[in-house]
């Protein structure tokens, strides 16, 4: 991944959002911190309450939210309304605006048990279930592709929805179907359950997969995924991995968590480690939650850490932390934890922005070097 990283320009969003030519009155001022490389650290003021502290710095600073089951979610609901809230999910547009979110990755993963033909059309159902969401709801999301339409979305007041993360079984064992899904909006895959990414790792078929995610810009999420696919991904990979449910295993014992090696491996690549917010992977308490951070940020680095909702996913949540409203509470407690603006503004918004920049970059200069792949599993994996 050093071939290409080295040519990245990552200031412009690590410390800031861009800011528009006017900002409507009716809008505050983004906290403006500047260059996170030279930009003196502002003195807080400590004696103001940290949550309301929390709600001055979102306000300029939101939350890319790493991962939303709310499409499945809301195919069960017979009628919903996402503007004026929505008691039977866990997401809707009041409570994200109450949580500062800006960004949100609707996850189009599956449940159990589909596989082939039917995962593949499952995965076209909830991707076009997401789109007829997002155009019913225009006062309050807006569908984006890249890094640039999710500034310009929360600039218009409005949160950006990037869809993704899918599994590996959507593609149907076809780099034609991974193609039609980026095309209409696919962001993010996970790599596993398919036989090309299993225990054993990535097979010359699942590399091929990989190098072409890396042509098209879709970033590989590798929580839940073995250790030998762990291990193949991040060496082969041109853009930035992600986790996108993925804590400290040192602290809390899951299998989706990530071991401190993995970490620091994670954090030499300049990945991305999503922290959940659920109490079986991170605990029961905001503090909880702050420990994982804590530890993430210390091993993989400020900028290779961010937040993961995993709101409507089914999952228990911390207490404080039941839902997108709550954002808030948890950037309190880092603030008493003593973690500086800059860090807090690559948690919450910049490093999901470096990392969406990283993966346009990789695409456009692969592109350059290489035509579509033809490549069929049978011919590499026999």
């Amino acid at each position: 991944m050093a071939d290409l990283q080295d040519e990245l320009h990552t200031t412009a969003e690590v410390g800031k959002l861009d800011r528009p030519a006017a900002w409507p009155e009716s809008e505050p001022l983004p906290l403006d911190i500047g260059d996170p490389e030279t930009a003196p650290e502002p003195e807080p003021d400590l004696s103001a309450d940290p949550l309301e502290r929390a709600h001055a710095f979102l306000s300029g600073h939101p939350v890319a939210d790493g991962y939303s089951g709310l499409p499945w979610a809301l195919r069960h609901l017979p009628w919903f309304d996402l503007e004026l809230g929505e008691s039977a999910v866990d997401t809707d547009v009041p409570r994200m605006r109450e949580g500062h979110v800006g960004a949100l990755f609707w996850s189009l993963h599956l449940p159990g048990g589909l596989a082939g033909d039917r995962a593949v059309g499952a995965t076209l159902e909830q991707l076009d279930l997401v789109r007829t969401v997002v155009q019913a709801h225009p006062e309050g999301l807006r569908m984006t592709l890249n890094a640039a339409e999710v500034t310009d979305a929360h600039h218009c007041g409005r949160v950006a929805v990037v869809l993704g993360p899918a599994g590996a079984g959507a593609l149907g064992d076809s780099l034609g179907i991974l193609r039609n899904l980026h095309a209409l909006g696919l962001r993010v895959l996970t790599l596993s359950g398919a036989s090309w990414a299993s225990e054993v790792g990535l097979t010359r078929f699942g590399e091929e997969v990989l190098r072409e995610m890396n042509r098209l810009g879709v970033l590989a999420d590798l929580s839940g995924t073995s250790d030998a696919t762990i291990a193949r991904a991040m060496a082969a990979s041109k853009a930035p991995v992600l986790f996108t449910r993925s804590a400290a295993r040192a602290l809390r014992p899951h299998p989706a968590n990530l071991p401190d090696d993995v970490l620091a491996e994670l954090g030499a690549a300049k990945g991305l480690c999503l922290v959940p917010l659920t109490a079986e992977q991170t605990g029961p308490s905001v503090r909880d939650v702050a420990d994982h951070l804590d530890h993430v940020r210390a091993l993989a680095g400020p900028e290779c850490v961010g937040l993961s909702g995993t709101y409507d996913s089914g999952a228990a949540h911390p207490q404080d932390l039941a839902d997108a409203s709550c954002y808030p509470h948890l950037i309190a407690e880092l603030l008493t934890r003593g973690w500086s603006e800059t860090d807090l503004a690559l948690l919450t918004w910049g490093n999901v922005q470096r990392v969406l920049r990283s993966a346009d970059f990789t695409a456009r200069a692969a592109q350059q070097r290489r035509e579509p792949s033809s490549a069929k599993i049978a011919e590499l994996d026999g």
